[in-house]
C-alpha cells in the first residue's frame, strides 16, 4: 500500500456548453485515472481489492480500478458552469449541496413556449410580444421574488407514486395526476440586460410539437391564456418550469436540479388524484451521481436542434432578457422563464443558462476550468490538489466546532 498521501475531497468544474454533467466527470475521471496525483489512491484500492472475498471480488461489475466520482447536482448539456465533483470520500459528502442556495444568470426568450421550456425542445405555442417592455418584465419579477410556489417541469427528476417521472414516459404511460407547485424560494433576482427585438441572436426552435402533445401539454401547462387575458374572477395559477430525459421514447436531455422527492402527493390530500388529466414528462434522476468502478455511461446525449427566428409580432424576432437570481434548493430557472413569459402576457422559454456559484464554489474564484483538463498534468494538477486541500480544511475546522457537514449557505 502507498504511504504518499491519498488525495480526496470535493473541488469544482467549470461545465461547458453542449456535454452531459455525466462526460464530464467521464473526462476528469480519466485524467485523474493517468495522473501522478490520484496514482497512491488507486494503489490504495488496489491493495484493498486484494484483501476482499472471493465473493465480494465477483460482484463488482467492473474489475478495473478507477477514481472514483461522483457530482452534487446536475447540469443541462445547454447550461455552463459550477459542477461540483465529488473525489474518493467525498463522494459521500455530496448530499449536503443539492440543498445549498444556488445562483444562476439566464437568458429569458419571450413569444413561445416548448415542451422542455427552453431552446431545445419542441414549440408547443406561439404568442403575442410587441407589447413587451423593459419595465413591464421589471414589475412582472416581483412576483417572483421571495416565498413562493412553483410547480416543476414536465422534464424533471421527481418521482410520482415512487416512480420516476421519466419512466412514465419511456414506457408510453401517462402519468396518474398532475404535477404539484411547491415551495420554493428566491432570496434576490434582478433583469441585468433588455434585448430588444433584432439586438440578439437567440431563436426559438425549428421543430413544433405534433396536435397530441399541444392538446395535452396546452391543458397541464395551462396555455389557454396569459395574465392579460385572466380576470380578478379567474386568477392565474401558477405553471412550472429548470440540472434529462424528454417525452416519448425519442430524445433524452439531461436536467438540473434538485430534490428527488416523491411528487403529486400532499399531507393534507393523500391518495387523492388531483386531476384526471394526463400529464407529460420525463427526466434523469438527480441524486449526487457517482462515478466509479461500477459506473456505467449514459447514453449519447441527441445533438442541439436547428432554430429559427420568431415570426409573430416585429419582423425583428422577439425580445430577450438576462436575469440573475440565487434561489434555494428545489427552484427550477426553466419553470421562472415559463412563468414569467405568462406573467407579462406573452409566452417564455429559457435560452441559456449559466451557474455561477453553488455553496462555497463560484466561478473565477475557486473553480477549475474544464479547458485545464486537456494540458498538461503539471497544469491542473496543482489546482485540484489545492482546492482539495482547502475543502477538507474547511470540513475538519466545521468538525471540531461541532458544526454540520453542510456547505456554507453563501
Amino acid at each position: 500500500m502507498s504511504t504518499t498521501k491519498i488525495v480526496e475531497g470535493v473541488f469544482a468544474i467549470n461545465k461547458p456548453k453542449s456535454i452531459s454533467s455525466a462526460q464530464v466527470l467521464r473526462d476528469v475521471q480519466r485524467a485523474f485515472n493517468q495522473s501522478k496525483l490520484f496514482a497512491p489512491w488507486l494503489d490504495n484500492e488496489k491493495a484493498k481489492r486484494t484483501e476482499e472475498s472471493r465473493h465480494q471480488r465477483s460482484r463488482r461489475k467492473d474489475k478495473h480500478i478507477k477514481v472514483k466520482l461522483g457530482h452534487g447536482g446536475t447540469l443541462d448539456p445547454m447550461a455552463t458552469g459550477v459542477l461540483i465533483v465529488g473525489v474518493g470520500k467525498g463522494t459521500k459528502h455530496l448530499q449536503a449541496f443539492l440543498g445549498c442556495t444556488k445562483t444562476y444568470e439566464a437568458t429569458i426568450l419571450f413569444g413561445a413556449a416548448t415542451d422542455t421550456y427552453d431552446v431545445l425542445g419542441k414549440v408547443l405555442r406561439k404568442a403575442p410580444y410587441a407589447h413587451l417592455t423593459r419595465d413591464k418584465v421589471e414589475t412582472a419579477l416581483n412576483r417572483f421574488r421571495g416565498s413562493i410556489m412553483q410547480r416543476p417541469p414536465l422534464y424533471s427528476a421527481l418521482r410520482m407514486d415512487g416512480k420516476r417521472l421519466y419512466e412514465y414516459a419511456r414506457e408510453g404511460k401517462e402519468i396518474p395526476r398532475e404535477i404539484q407547485e411547491r415551495p420554493v424560494t428566491t432570496e434576490s433576482m434582478t433583469l441585468r440586460e433588455w434585448l430588444p427585438a433584432g439586438c440578439h441572436s437567440y431563436t426559438w426552435s425549428a421543430e413544433e410539437a405534433d396536435e397530441e402533445d399541444k392538446t395535452v401539454a396546452e391543458k397541464v401547462l395551462h396555455l389557454g391564456a396569459t395574465s392579460e387575458d385572466r380576470t380578478d374572477e379567474h386568477p392565474r395559477t401558477d405553471d412550472p418550469l429548470d440540472n434529462n430525459f424528454t417525452p416519448g421514447s425519442k430524445r433524452r436531455r439531461e436536467i438540473d436540479d434538485e430534490d428527488d422527492a416523491d411528487i403529486g402527493i400532499t399531507p393534507a390530500t393523500k391518495r387523492r388524484d388531483i386531476s384526471p388529466l394526463p400529464v407529460m414528462s420525463g427526466a434523469k434522476q438527480e441524486r449526487p451521481e457517482i462515478q466509479s468502478e461500477d459506473f456505467v455511461p449514459a447514453a449519447a446525449d441527441p445533438a442541439e436542434k436547428e432554430t429559427i427566428s420568431g415570426e409573430l409580432s416585429p419582423p425583428n424576432g422577439p425580445p430577450a432578457a438576462r436575469l440573475s437570481m440565487t434561489v434555494t434548493s428545489g427552484f427550477y430557472v426553466r419553470s421562472l422563464c415559463h412563468d414569467l413569459g405568462e406573467e407579462v402576457g406573452s409566452l417564455g422559454i429559457m435560452s441559456e443558462l449559466v451557474r455561477t456559484r453553488q455553496a462555497d464554489f463560484e466561478l473565477g474564484r475557486n473553480v477549475l476550468e474544464y479547458d485545464d483538463l486537456c494540458k498538461a498534468e503539471d497544469v491542473w494538477a496543482p489546482m485540484v490538489a489545492q482546492a482539495l486541500n482547502d475543502w477538507d480544511s474547511k470540513r475538519v475546522e466545521k468538525s471540531n466546532n461541532g458544526s454540520s457537514d453542510s456547505p456554507a449557505p453563501v
